[in-house]
Formats: structure tokens, C-alpha cells, sequence
């Protein structure tokens, strides 16, 4: 059971949670049990009986990476905070679908379709995309609920829309213009001179055009619940606030969601990191206690960019997902939160095989529970880690043998590996068997076309020569060990010898390199024994022939 599947209640995450764990738990410096901690400090001074998680959404566009990400991380922490306290949690997934489509998105069949209908509620909307959702904003809350569903996530969905419209915003809503001054007093110098003149953090919905108006209010009586404003031809309206008939502004909003619904928690990007002081001075004002927080930092692309949606840039979670499974992904969202890291296709086969390193750790801590809970599996799984398959077969391994078999058929590499360890098998190990298939498509997107061999220097050849005569005498089957002391072997010749901290003669890292460079055309690549053990002695020596003779360089 992974960290994004959970078979209990959204209410009941709670677990039998033995003395030694929950101790571990209350010291362990792992980050999510760090920010649970926070939260626990909160939920006790209050005395509250349930703790609420949230994450939010704008449903402009269709869930992402970052999506994935935070909502991951939430289930990480909402997990921790579970293994400190018996308080039933809830983790609710918000849509800001009553938002004014601001700008007509660039993934829409039909453009001129919408753009009647800018500055009006994505839930006001047509879907530009046809079938049987009502709006484009209901179109894609069904993609979100589709997204969070597809990996598990227990969750909550929440509309705005629907907030607002049922009343369920009311009360605050009346508090809010009663607080109205003090709201003002908070955002007006976070604003320029013009906007200033202009802003109100309420806005009404145009009882004629149904658009979202960013206009001035003439009066606010909270004795009525009222407004009153100028409509779009200039008419002076006056407009109960309640019922979905206004909404507010997405800094005071934020506030007000927090203190209508006793938010205890909500992580965000480093974006809303300047704002999140104004989110909080709203949600005290309105009397509550503004929520526990934790801003991570945003990713960046192939060339330390921001990735940005509208941009396109960086990697979608549909690209990882064909390179690789969900739990490497979740791992990646887990490591250094608080760092800005490359999203981009390179970083998948390391976050793939640190998996598999941390996974076989995890195995090998036994019944220490500080050790357990600082592993991420615990985090990625929820404290449920699988077993090891115990292939050894990391990635990259996988990787260099689809590169020098050249094919795009699973069953090629399978030879290889039921060669190499005749226990494996498809049936009994799927998960060696994704990755197989992974790693064909990652070679065969990303590194076949990048490939660059280089011959051999005269100093090169004689070297490869005596590897090949060491490899050859080795029964075939030795194992990566005993290749890999030949390697170690031959290599320890100049220009390869380096000395040791304890003075022993050892081998520089240009010998390695030499060799991914001329007989798999890559800078970089696995221990080379467990390569050869897995590609059989007799096929690698083949290689290096080849290789001598000229046939691998382009």
C-alpha cells in the first residue's frame, strides 16, 4: 500500500500506533513529521476533535505535476500527523472554480468558442470540449477528481461553486463586511495607487452579464448583508452578498476559506510565500486562528527555468509516468521539498534507482523505528513499504543492456536477465518487468538519439585488449564481483592508477568513464562487473572486440 492509497475513511486515518513508534514519531527529524508537529502544537491548544488538511486547486487548466505534488506532500504529512495523535483527519481538495476565466486557455479545441465569455465563473462557462459536463470549470474538476482518483489519494472534493451557492460561505461572507475596513486596512498598501482607488476584496457577480466585477463598492451595509456597486453600463446595484451572488478576491478569499472551514493545515509553492502573511491577517481578523503552513520551493526545467503552465515547459506527470512508476515520482516530491530541483527527463532514471536503494534499505532497518520512520518509503508507502523484488537490477543497468541489445522487445531483454538469474521471471516479478519496459522507451526516446562512441586511443586498445582476455578466462556466469576485480585489475595502469587515503594504488574514475565512453557511447553508467554479469562474459567481450575494430563509433 503506497502513501497514495489509503483504504480507510477520509475521517478514520487513524492506526494502531505502538508506544516505541509514536515516540520515534514525536522526535524524528523527517520533514513531514517536523511540520506534523506544528500541527499537533495547534489542534492541542484548541481542543479540537478533528483536524482538516486542504489543499487547493485552480481549475483553469487541467491537474498537473505540481498538482500531484501537493497533494502527495499533504498525504505525507496528514500520514505523519496520524502516527502522533488518534484525532481523525480529513484532507479536502478546494476548486476555485468560481474564479472569472481571466484568460482563454491555450489547450481548448475552439478559442472564439470562449471568448464570449471571459471575466465570467469557470462553473458559468460552456465547456469548450463537448460531453456531458455542464461548464468548462465542472469539465475540469471531473479531470481533477479523475487525476486524484487514478493514484488513490483519500480526499475530499470541494467546489467553490458549490461553497458558495449553498450558503455554506454565508456567515463568513456577513463577517467579512463587517470586518470590511480591516480588510481593506490590510490589503490597500499591498496595492499601487491605482488599484487602490478601485479595489474592493469583495467581488459581485454582474446580475446582467454573469461576469466577475472588479469595481469599486459605492456602499457596504453588513447589517443587510449588501452591496452596492456600479453594473457594467454604469447602473447603480445593490446585491445581497450571500448565495453565490458574490465571491471574494483570491487573497481575501483565502483568508475567509481558512476561517470559514477551521483549516489546520495548507502547504503551498514559494510564490504565495510574500502573501501568506495577508492570507493569515484575514483569516485572524474574521476570528480564527490562521492554519499551519509549509512553502515549498518550485520546480525548474532543463535549463533552471520556472516551470510554468502557460509556458509548457519542464515535464507533465504524464511524461514520467511513461518512464517510470508513481512511487519514483512521489520519492522525488518527498526529497529536499524546500530546494528548487530540475523537473525534467534526466532526473527520472537516478529518482527510479534511489527507489530501489531506498527500498532495500528499509528491509534491512529491521525493528528500528527511528531509522523506519526517516527512510522516505515510509513516507511513500505510507508506512507500508512492498518487499524487494531483490533483482539487484537497478535503471541504469537496465538501461546500458537495452542499449547494447538495441530493441524495443521486452522478451530480448528478459533473455538476458533469465540468463543472468534464471529465478526471475514476468509472472513473478511485475515490477522488474515495468521497469523493463520503461527502460526500452527511456532508451529508445532519450538515449539511443544522444548516443556518441568515441575510438579508442593506442593506450585504450591495449587495455580493452587485456579486459577482454581477463573477462574471457572468467567461466562464463562468474559473477559481478569477480568481473569486477578483473576490471579494477586491468585498469590499475597509467594513466588509470590514483592513490588511495590509505596510500593503496587504486583506479581513477577516467578509466570507468573510458569505458562507457567507447563501448556503450555514454559519460556515465553502472558498475561495469554487474553490466558484463548481466550481458554474459562471452557477449561482452564480443563488445569490445567490435568496439576495437571500429564498429560501435558513428
Amino acid at each position: 500500500m503506497t502513501v497514495l492509497q489509503h483504504n480507510t475513511k477520509a475521517t478514520a486515518m487513524t492506526q494502531s500506533v505502538s508506544p516505541d513508534l509514536r515516540a520515534a514519531a514525536l522526535a524524528s527529524k523527517a520533514w513531514p513529521f517536523e511540520v506534523a508537529r506544528n500541527i499537533l502544537k495547534r489542534v492541542e491548544k484548541t481542543g479540537q476533535k478533528q483536524v482538516l488538511f486542504e489543499t487547493g486547486y485552480g481549475p483553469s487548466g487541467l491537474p498537473h505535476i505540481g498538482t500531484f505534488g501537493e497533494v502527495a506532500r499533504t498525504t505525507m504529512v496528514r500520514k505523519a500527523f496520524a502516527m502522533m495523535s488518534d484525532l481523525p483527519t480529513r484532507l479536502l481538495c478546494f476548486s476555485d472554480d468560481m474564479d472569472g476565466m481571466r484568460k482563454i486557455p491555450d489547450n481548448v479545441p475552439d478559442k472564439n468558442f470562449l471568448a464570449p465569455h471571459l471575466h465570467k465563473p469557470l462553473t458559468s462557462v460552456p465547456n469548450p470540449f463537448g460531453g456531458d459536463y455542464e461548464s468548462f470549470g465542472h469539465h475540469n474538476n471531473a479531470m481533477l477528481r479523475r487525476f486524484l482518483d487514478t493514484f488513490g489519494f483519500d480526499y475530499e472534493f470541494a467546489s467553490a461553486t458549490d461553497y458558495y451557492k449553498s450558503g455554506r460561505f454565508d456567515a463568513m461572507l456577513i463577517h467579512v463586511l463587517e470586518k470590511y475596513q480591516s480588510i481593506m486596512d490590510v490589503m490597500l498598501p499591498t496595492l499601487g495607487e491605482e488599484r487602490q482607488a478601485t479595489y474592493s476584496p469583495v467581488l459581485p457577480i454582474s446580475p446582467t452579464t454573469g461576469r466577475v466585477l472588479y469595481v469599486p463598492m459605492k456602499k457596504v451595509d453588513a447589517k443587510v448583508g449588501t452591496v452596492t456597486f456600479n453594473d457594467e453600463d454604469g447602473t447603480e446595484i445593490t446585491l445581497d452578498v450571500r448565495g453565490g451572488r458574490t465571491k471574494l478576491q483570491w487573497k481575501p478569499d483565502f483568508g475567509m476559506r481558512w476561517a470559514a472551514l477551521h483549516v489546520d493545515f495548507e502547504m503551498f509553492g514559494k510564490d504565495h510565500q510574500t502573501n501568506a502573511p495577508i492570507y493569515d491577517k484575514i483569516c485572524e481578523i474574521l476570528g480564527v486562528p490562521a492554519p499551519e503552513h509549509y512553502v515549498y520551493e518550485l520546480f525548474l526545467d532543463d535549463i533552471g527555468q520556472k516551470i510554468s503552465k502557460s509556458k509548457g515547459n519542464g515535464l507533465t506527470i504524464d511524461e514520467w509516468l511513461t518512464y517510470a512508476d508513481p512511487n519514483s515520482l512521489a520519492l522525488y516530491m518527498f526529497q529536499k521539498p524546500r530546494e528548487a530541483k530540475r523537473l525534467y527527463f534526466d532526473v527520472i532514471p537516478r529518482a527510479v534507482d534511489e527507489y530501489d536503494a531506498f527500498l532495500s534499505a528499509y528491509q534491512r532497518q529491521g525493528n528500528d523505528s527511528a531509522a523506519l520512520l526517516m527512510n522516505p518509503m515510509w513516507h511513500v508507502h505510507g508506512g507500508h513499504p512492498p518487499a524487494p523484488e531483490g533483482a539487484g537490477l537497478s535503471f541504469s543497468l537496465l538501461l546500458n543492456l537495452a542499449t547494447v541489445a538495441n530493441t524495443e522487445d521486452k522478451a530480448v531483454m528478459w533473455a538476458f536477465i533469465k540468463r543472468y538469474k534464471p529465478e526471475l521471471d514476468p509472472s513473478t516479478h511485475p515490477r522488474l518487468d515495468n521497469l523493463v519496459g520503461y527502460a526500452i522507451r527511456y532508451y529508445q526516446d532519450f538515449v539511443k538519439p544522444a548516443k556518441q562512441y568515441r575510438a579508442a586511443t593506442e593506450e585504450e586498445a591495449a587495455a580493452l585488449r587485456d579486459l577482454a582476455a581477463a573477462i574471457a578466462a572468467l567461466p562464463e556466469g562468474a559473477s559481478a564481483e569477480d568481473i569486477q576485480s578483473k576490471v579494477y585489475e586491468v585498469g590499475r595502469r597509467a594513466p588509470y592508477t590514483t592513490t588511495q587515503k590509505d596510500g593503496s594504488i587504486g583506479v581513477a574514475q577516467g578509466w570507468f568513464n573510458m569505458l562507457y565512453q567507447v563501448l556503450l557511447g555514454e559519460e556515465r553508467g553502472p558498475r561495469f562487473g554487474s553490466f558484463a554479469a548481466l550481458y554474459g562474459n562471452g557477449n561482452t567481450v564480443k563488445l569490445i572486440e567490435t568496439a576495437l575494430k571500429g564498429g560501435l563509433v558513428k
